[in-house]
C-alpha cells in the first residue's frame, strides 16, 4: 500500500460485502462526497483482500459474514499484508453487539458501524477511522469486547511496557479504555483536547499499539479496565 497520501487527496474507500444492492447504495453514497473516492468493491473476503492490495485503499468497509472468506479472516489478511501502512478496516454489522464484529476488531479492524446507520454517520465514521484520532462508538466497542470475553480464561499478564506509563498517562489510558472520547477525557481531567491527544499518542507509542481500538483490546485482554466513577 502507498505509504503517503498527498494533502487534500481524497480518502480511497473500498467495499467488501456479498449483497450487490447494498454495495450499489454505498458506492453511490461514497461517490457523492468530494473528499472520498470509491476505488472498488468485492463480494467476498478473498476478493476484498486482493482489491485492497491492488488499489491501495485507505479505508475498507468490511462485512463480516460472506462466502469463500469471511470478514474476520479478510481483515487479518489486509492488516498483515499492509503492515504499518495497512488500510483501516471499518466493520459492517447488523447487530449492536455482534461477537463477529468483536473478533474482527481483534483481527485488526479499526471500528464498526451498523449497516442501517444514517448515511452521515457512516461517512463520519470513514473519515474518523482514516484520521486515526478517535474510536467512534467506543462504548459499544467496549461492550462487544466484554461480551466476547465472557467466560474467557484469566486475563493475560500485563506487559512490562505498561509500567513505563506515567501516573497521568495511566489515568488517560483508563478513561480511553472505558470508552471516553477525547473531549470527555479533557473535561474529566481538566485539560485541553490537544493535551489529551498528546497523552494518547505517547501511550500508544509506549505500548506499541496501532490505535485507540487496540488500546481497548489491550486493556480488556490484560484485565486493566476499571469500573470507573
Amino acid at each position: 500500500m502507498t505509504t503517503t497520501q498527498q494533502t487534500g487527496a481524497p480518502i480511497r474507500v473500498a467495499l467488501v460485502d456479498d449483497q450487490a444492492l447494498f454495495r450499489t447504495g454505498i458506492r453511490m453514497l461514497i461517490d457523492s462526497q468530494p473528499d472520498l473516492q470509491f476505488v472498488g468493491e468485492a463480494g467476498d473476503g478473498a476478493e476484498g483482500a486482493e482489491l485492497v492490495r491492488r488499489t491501495g485503499a485507505d479505508v475498507v468497509l468490511m462485512d463480516v459474514r460472506m462466502p469463500v472468506m469471511d470478514g474476520i479472516t479478510a481483515t487479518a489478511r489486509i492488516v498483515e499484508q499492509g503492515g504499518a501502512d495497512a488500510a483501516k478496516v471499518l466493520v459492517l454489522t447488523t447487530f449492536d453487539f455482534d461477537e463477529a464484529a468483536a473478533k474482527a476488531i481483534r483481527a485488526g479492524a479499526s471500528g464498526f458501524v451498523l449497516k442501517d446507520a444514517d448515511p452521515e454517520f457512516l461517512l463520519a465514521a470513514v473519515r474518523t477511522v482514516h484520521a486515526g484520532t478517535a474510536v467512534f462508538a467506543a462504548s459499544a466497542t467496549r461492550e462487544l469486547l466484554r461480551r466476547y470475553h465472557d467466560g474467557a480464561a484469566q486475563a493475560a499478564a500485563v506487559p512490562a511496557a505498561f509500567a513505563e506509563l506515567t501516573p497521568r498517562e495511566r489515568e488517560i489510558f483508563d478513561l480511553a479504555a472505558r470508552g471516553y472520547s477525547n473531549s470527555e477525557i479533557a473535561q474529566h481531567e481538566y485539560v485541553s483536547e490537544a493535551t489529551v491527544k498528546t497523552h494518547i499518542s505517547r501511550v500508544l507509542t509506549k505500548l506499541d499499539l496501532r490505535d485507540r481500538v487496540r488500546l481497548v483490546v489491550f486493556a480488556h485482554e490484560h484485565g486493566l479496565v476499571t469500573k470507573g466513577d
